[in-house]
């Protein structure tokens, strides 16, 4: 089965740690609705099996107005085949949403909703450039409940240097109160030409901790245990099973199209990006032309992505499957690789298959960067 995300690159207001392509305007936004629509068109040939999940990421998804939706939705279902009971997820900003966006959405097959939360706390959001007021997250995932969603998932962030761990089990406590299935939850990250690195290169803001990272890590291990959700992934929790279908095909390897500026696809063999311009992007698709770049991934490259994206998850690395897809030559560098770790306790061996333990999850990266195969 195949997957579909469908770029949308505005937003609002851009958030001080973001780095994903995205755009605080709405010009070009009917252009972009036409262009994404001609991509779809034009790329229906890439995906041969049917579409299991479809997801609109962003950027902020949530600004589409209803038509803009139902030209997306009607494009693809008479392009591509959809399995009978598609994963269809919207993410969205609770500033978007009432009750008449959520019938929308219901109308248009939207059936799996994200939320980016981020925070109950106000002085956290502030911090973050979220719009959106603590009372509002909440009154947001109520009426999305009320409206008849039940799939849905909120992310939260921690480890935000203006916050506390107390706050941060506050935060998880009232996620827990509105029993929603599914959490994601990052550590704050400083990337890169954000607004949040410059400010804490001219002292405007202090610099995330690795010690408070690690404290409320620890914290959402236990309390996430304690309310019986399941970590199936780093930085992923669910109840009973809802799993985000979409981004475990990611980390399993699954083919999936990106269509819009910035959006990436898989092949299974081939990776291909587009451009990260809107106005190139439009232009471009305007012209009957896809704007992207692409890598053909080595046998080595595909190892790689394979540790990185198997290892996050509670499912591991199958050595039957590792040997299968790669050989007998990777398989003995990476059992080679992991025996430090399954002796200091950071990784585990149960029948043929390689975990993270619980120590392991804090240095995660760590591990995985070390278990990378290199020619040279």
């Amino acid at each position: 089965m195949a997957g579909l995300y469908i770029h949308i690159p505005f937003c609002r207001r851009k958030c001080h740690y973001c780095n994903f392509y995205s755009l605080a305007s709405v010009k070009y936004f009917d252009d972009l609705i036409s262009a994404l629509t001609k991509e779809i068109v034009l790329r229906k040939d890439e995906v041969v099996t049917p579409l299991e999940t479809i997801y609109f990421g962003g950027g902020t998804p949530s600004m589409l107005g209803p038509r803009q939706l139902e030209m997306l939705m009607e494009t693809i279902y008479k392009n591509y085949s959809i399995t009978k009971n598609p994963e269809i997820t919207l993410e969205a900003n609770p500033e978007d949403i009432s009750a008449q966006q959520l019938q929308n959405l219901k109308q248009n097959r939207i059936n799996r909703l994200s939320i980016g939360i981020q925070s109950f706390f106000d002085n956290e959001l502030k911090y973050l450039n979220r719009i959106h007021s603590a009372q509002k997250a909440i009154e947001s995932v109520k009426l999305s409940q009320d409206e008849g969603f039940d799939n849905i998932s909120i992310d939260l962030i921690f480890g935000l240097p203006n916050a506390t761990s107390n706050s941060w089990s506050k935060n998880l406590e009232q996620a827990f109160q509105l029993r929603v299935p599914h959490l994601s939850c990052y550590a704050l990250t400083v990337e890169p030409s954000t607004a949040l690195a410059r400010f804490i290169e001219n002292g405007q803001m202090k610099n995330v901790s690795d010690e408070l990272f690690e404290e409320q890590f620890e914290i959402l291990l236990n309390k996430t245990t304690e309310l019986g959700y399941q970590q199936y992934e780093i930085s992923n929790f669910c109840l009973n099973n809802h799993y985000a279908i979409h981004n475990t095909n990611y980390w399993f390897g699954k083919p999936y199209l990106g269509v819009g500026p910035s959006a990436h696809s898989y092949n299974g063999r081939k990776r291909k990006w587009n451009v990260p311009h809107l106005k190139k992007y439009i232009d471009a698709i305007t012209h009957g032309e896809v704007p992207s770049e692409s890598e053909m991934l080595t046998t080595e490259q595909k190892f790689n992505e394979f540790i990185m994206t198997r290892l996050r998850t509670r499912w591991g690395i199958s050595l039957p499957e590792l040997e299968k897809q790669f050989g007998k030559k990777l398989l003995t560098h990476f059992n080679g690789s992991i025996k430090k770790y399954l002796n200091s306790g950071h990784l585990q061996k149960i029948s043929d298959r390689i975990t993270l333990t619980r120590t392991g999850k804090f240095i995660s990266d760590g591990i995985i960067a070390e278990l990378f195969y290199d020619e040279n």
